[in-house]
């Protein structure tokens, strides 16, 4: 049996090497093992390989190496690199920082909802390395703020996301203010046709790495489904059964849409959970805080958008609640694989409700594996979670308590549906229980 390579067996530099064990790192991960000794060969590479495999690594660690040499020129970065959001941009920048410690090499970040004179100042000083946002960079190009004439290497990361987020036309100008000869990245976490036809675009020859099937979900990660009623006050009453049951140090919740994410939000807020808000419209300061807020253990739950699902390094997430179905299920690899990472055992929970029949079966389809459904102890309504009106019943007992119910250390079995309200319920028709104001008044009959 052969040993284990290590970083050391890659060729990667001894000040490199150095800034790598400085991290705490000795051995790459499947992906760095394979991507790296393509890129230092100078070849366009595809790669393939979900959230959390070490992909940020498998090019940055080489770049550092192939950049030791030159100079930067004002407004001609010699690499670039496009992200979809801002955050993964960031974190981008960040493994810059942190393993080019032993090199002298300038980094900028291009992003919205920053500064635009920090960022031109930035250029005009020269910078080898360009982490940028597409949106961003094109803002620079037309103010002629920078030339792209110099880059010699190019990556465009999480190539999928920028597909659903609708960047490819952005890319394609950038890409055409590139030069011909360079060297190309190309990474996908999913390789669906699209994404496949822009990579034979964009690269030449290139070699293909892969790291197990796009649509695998972590063995670390227990995974589970809960049935509940489609009205909303009825979900926000079995997510929060679900956090009671629980109680998670630290959880992601994920909604399809930006507006949700903030109705949500308050709502769980309005209960007493500490919970923050992260979605795309946020102000870049904003969703600063409240990441940095949220990896330091300040606020232990937060309900976001898909902004959050990819990417982003948070090891310590010990729950994934999809409280909507994704619409797109590879949507739904990306989101839970940010809890059970580094060895550590994740839970995932998705809210499934009749309307959600169609994209519930797309993902079953696609990760190829039933979910267990889970059982929750019988949920009450909240007339501040947007339940419809009460309808007055002078049969019925004593309302129920609108106080939250704990459920202490039970834990969740079986695979049944939540059980239904014994809440009393009548059935009503046309207007409900109450006769318009306008049908009460007397006609007025005309005179002849």
């Amino acid at each position: 049996m052969s040993a284990p390579t290590t970083f050391t067996d890659l060729g990667l530099s001894d000040a490199l090497l150095d800034s790598v064990s400085k991290a705490g790192y000795s051995q790459p991960t499947p992906i760095q093992e394979k991507a790296i000794p393509y890129v230092q060969m100078g070849r366009d590479l595809l790669g393939c390989a979900q959230t959390g495999t070490g992909k940020t690594a498998g090019f940055t660690l080489p770049l550092i190496d192939m950049l030791a040499d030159g100079r930067a020129r004002a407004r001609m970065p010699r690499s670039l690199i496009l992200e979809p959001t801002r955050e993964l941009a960031a974190q981008v920048g960040e493994s810059f920082q942190k393993y080019g410690i032993n090199h002298k090499l300038t980094m900028a970040l291009l992003t919205g909802g920053t500064s635009l004179t920090d960022q031109e100042r930035k250029l005009e000083r020269g910078v080898d390395v360009l982490i940028a946002t597409p949106g961003r960079l094109i803002d620079l190009i037309q103010r002629g703020k920078i030339i792209l004439a110099n880059v010699k290497i190019l990556v465009i990361d999480e190539a999928d996301r920028m597909l659903d987020m609708g960047f490819i036309p952005d890319i394609e100008t950038i890409v055409g203010r590139l030069p011909p000869l360079r060297q190309t990245l190309f990474f996908s976490a999913t390789m669906p046709p699209e994404i496949r036809r822009l990579a034979d675009r964009f690269l030449s020859n290139p070699k293909e790495v892969a790291v197990s099937r796009p649509a695998r979900t972590a063995d670390t990660i227990e995974q589970a489904i809960l049935r509940c009623g489609v009205e909303t006050y009825r979900k926000r009453e079995a997510l929060r059964t679900l956090l009671n049951l629980d109680e998670p140090q630290s959880a992601l919740v994920f909604c399809n849409r930006k507006r949700d994410v903030s109705t949500l939000q308050r709502s769980l807020e309005r209960h007493g959970y500490d919970a923050k808000a992260l979605h795309g419209d946020m102000s870049q300061p904003a969703r600063t805080e409240t990441l940095e807020s949220f990896r330091d253990g300040k606020v232990r739950l937060m309900v976001c958008s898909d902004v959050a699902a990819r990417g982003l390094d948070i090891p310590s997430v010990s729950h994934v609640y999809n409280y909507d179905v994704p619409s797109r299920p590879e949507d739904y690899v990306h989101r839970i694989g940010r809890t059970g990472r580094a060895g550590r055992q994740g839970k995932a929970f998705t809210l499934v409700t009749k309307a959600d029949a169609r994209s519930y079966a797309n993902l079953l389809k696609l990760i190829e594996e039933e979910l267990r459904e889970v059982q929750l102890p019988e949920v009450e309504t909240r007339a501040e979670d947007s339940a419809p009106p009460a309808v007055a019943n002078t049969n019925s007992g004593p309302s129920s308590s609108h106080s939250r119910r704990r459920s202490g250390n039970s834990r969740h079995s079986g695979s049944t549906q939540i059980q239904p309200s014994n809440e009393p319920h009548n059935p009503t028709a046309s207007f409900g229980d109450h006769t318009p104001a306008f049908l009460l008044r007397p006609l007025r009959v005309a005179q002849r």
